[in-house]
């Protein structure tokens, strides 16, 4: 275990030698009845359509119209400054939510816009905070949106899938605290204060991702391993351990990797923020923010965001019950779809084909694909955001269980790309899960915004054959651009690139920890898949600030012989690598193919490449 730092503000924090523990808890939902006075009304001009989701799947069967907008569902609280008893309400959502890192409750909490003063929203497992404003200055919180880690012994490095969005904070004592990893976003708020990205005590942290975002005060990421700031704004930057990236950041440290480790982008070539719902009056509509193009900054910070809305009664509001039948059915009039907060089996991929289909999930909506089927399919076409949804590998192999464009993709998305934001998949931890290959991006130009994909190391239905997952995410398509990716715990390759000049800003990756030997993960005459591997057919790729860390605590032994793997060409640039050997459980030999210095010993201090070639 490791002593926390005596002086935070100077943390060089080398993580804890196995992040992750075991644990799974489960909580059952709470009764809907309790939630009743918080429920989202229907949209104004598209009431809720009578009977069950599984009515409307019959009814489309038979050749009738499934509706759009409605109601959202009794896991999406709304509240306004005059609700009574919101702090009482927020409390107990987060005693259920707080350890339910497995557990099937899914919330979102959306706040009209107004101020609310007094309040402390802490937020636990699935659990989504999320303002109701077009800029997030419409909704204020004299208060705090709060992650800490008093339930897992101050340890953060298993505060996943919850995030905060669309809200300006007024911290009660000048500093919020949000001590969060991976699956965890941070998006389009403004912080008047401080933000403190550490636990209680300075324990283990290993994030994480802001978008959008404004910090008037100093981010203080302490002990946090490594974290990527996107398109912001902030009044500093305290310090690094391993790895801390920013592309667009205004107020940004300066580019100095390997020490400190900043690695600094003036811009963004590419951004386009993520959908939200939003209230206009009294009627809910979903705003598409514009592409952006060199981004640097919040989209929002000169007044009205530019992009356009979309009204409710335009998507179909996915609630229990939903089949994948009804899904497509609707898909196929011409609706989206909004995803509230559930689990949500599905037996046929759904299909998305139409151009400009918006998808967006609140509050973690989960999608499991039963009986080996892929969870959701895009067409080859302009323009598609799938945003907000948890994808979790049934128990039978899925081929995959994300595909952007079908084999073969190739036409020109470069004025509308398909953007993939916040979308995470998982294999076991929940239960057993497999999947041969988790995301494939075959569309060119798709922005790959913010995701993990992992292949669960603890929970239910964990084993190097018991949740097999070969590859993590397999990129074809040419032109594809990642913002923020985080891909851990594959069998073989965790991401393999295949497709021409794609971009990486920002990547974070663990070896398998279950590996049981050096034999299970050769890979011909080479010792072990690389965490990033580019094809050798490719002429240009380029990426800046990745990190991979190895923890082969089954056989201590086994050598991996390199991070990062790509065809030695001038046209291939890498910038800002490193390794680490998580307390020498396992050793790296080099960084990038045959360069940079082997890990040794049981220090665990990274070996850094600053540019390769």
């Amino acid at each position: 275990m490791r002593t926390p730092p005596t002086d935070p503000s100077s943390a060089r924090t080398l993580g804890s030698p196995s992040r992750r523990k075991v644990i799974a808890a489960a909580a059952a939902a709470l009764p809907a009845a309790g939630l009743a006075a918080y429920a989202a009304p229907s949209a104004t001009a598209a009431p809720a359509p009578s009977g069950s989701a599984a009515a409307a799947s019959s009814a489309a069967v038979a050749g009738k119209r499934v509706r759009g907008g409605g109601d959202l569902g009794p896991n999406v609280l709304v509240f306004d400054p005059a609700t009574p008893g919101i702090q009482a309400k927020l409390d107990e959502i987060f005693k259920q939510q707080e350890a339910a890192q497995f557990g099937t409750g899914r919330y979102a909490l959306l706040f009209k816009p107004g101020t609310y003063n007094g309040l402390n929203a802490q937020l636990g497992f699935y659990t989504s905070i999320m303002g109701l404003g077009l800029t997030p200055d419409d909704t204020l919180f004299n208060g705090d949106v709060t992650v800490d880690a008093g339930w897992f012994g101050g340890n953060a490095t298993q505060n996943f899938w919850r995030s905060a969005e669309n809200l300006a904070l007024n911290p009660v004592n000048g500093t919020n605290r949000f001590a969060v990893s991976q699956a965890a976003p941070f998006r389009r708020m403004h912080v008047k204060g401080n933000l403190n990205l550490a636990p209680d005590g300075y324990g283990w942290a290993s994030g994480g991702y802001i978008a959008d975002s404004k910090i008037d005060g100093t981010v203080g990421p302490y002990s946090q391993q490594q974290w990527y700031t996107r398109d912001s704004s902030i009044g500093g930057w305290l310090n690094a351990v391993w790895n801390m990236v920013f592309s667009g950041v205004e107020g940004a440290p300066g580019q100095s990797f390997p020490e400190p480790p900043y690695t600094t982008l003036q811009t963004t070539p590419r951004s386009r923020e993520k959908p939200f719902l939003y209230l206009d009056g009294a009627d809910y509509k979903v705003f598409l923010p514009a592409l952006r193009t060199d981004a640097r900054g919040t989209s929002w910070g000169s007044g009205t965001p530019k992009g356009e809305s979309l009204p409710l009664t335009s998507f179909y509001v996915v609630k229990a019950g939903a089949t994948a039948t009804t899904i497509n059915a609707a898909l196929a009039q011409g609706l989206n779809l909004l995803f509230t907060p559930g689990i949500y089996h599905v037996d046929k991929p759904i299909e998305i084909g139409r151009a400009g289909t918006v998808v967006l999930g609140i509050g973690y909506p989960t999608i499991v694909p039963d009986g080996g089927t892929t969870a959701l399919k895009v067409a080859d076409v302009d323009g598609v955001r799938l945003a907000g949804l948890l994808v979790d590998a049934g128990p039978q192999n899925s081929a995959t269980l994300l595909e952007v464009g079908p084999t073969g993709a190739s036409r020109d998305h470069s004025a509308n790309p398909t953007t993939v934001q916040d979308v995470f998949i998982r294999i076991g931890g929940a239960g057993a899960g497999k999947a041969t290959t988790s995301m494939v991006i075959n569309s060119r130009h798709t922005i790959v915004d913010h995701t993990w994909v992992w292949r669960a190391d603890h929970g239910d239905g964990v084993g190097w054959e018991t949740n097999r997952a070969d590859y993590g995410v397999v990129v074809n398509g040419a032109d594809v651009l990642a913002t923020g990716l985080f891909v851990e715990h594959f069998n073989k390759y965790d991401v393999q690139w295949n497709g021409e000049r794609g971009r990486t800003i920002f990547y974070q990756n663990e070896k398998a920890y279950d590996a049981p030997n050096q034999a299970a993960i050769q890979n011909g005459a080479i010792r072990g898949f690389a965490a990033y591997k580019v094809a050798d057919s490719v002429a240009e790729h380029e990426a800046w600030g990745l990190g991979s860390y190895c923890y082969y605590k089954d056989d201590p032994s086994i050598i991996q012989d390199h991070g990062f793997a790509a065809p030695n060409k001038s046209g291939v640039k890498f910038h800002g690598l490193l390794v680490v050997s998580l307390g020498g459980k396992g050793q790296y030999a080099h960084v990038i193919n045959n360069t940079g210095d082997p890990t040794s010993g049981t220090s665990t201090v990274p070996s850094k490449v600053v540019q390769y070639p």
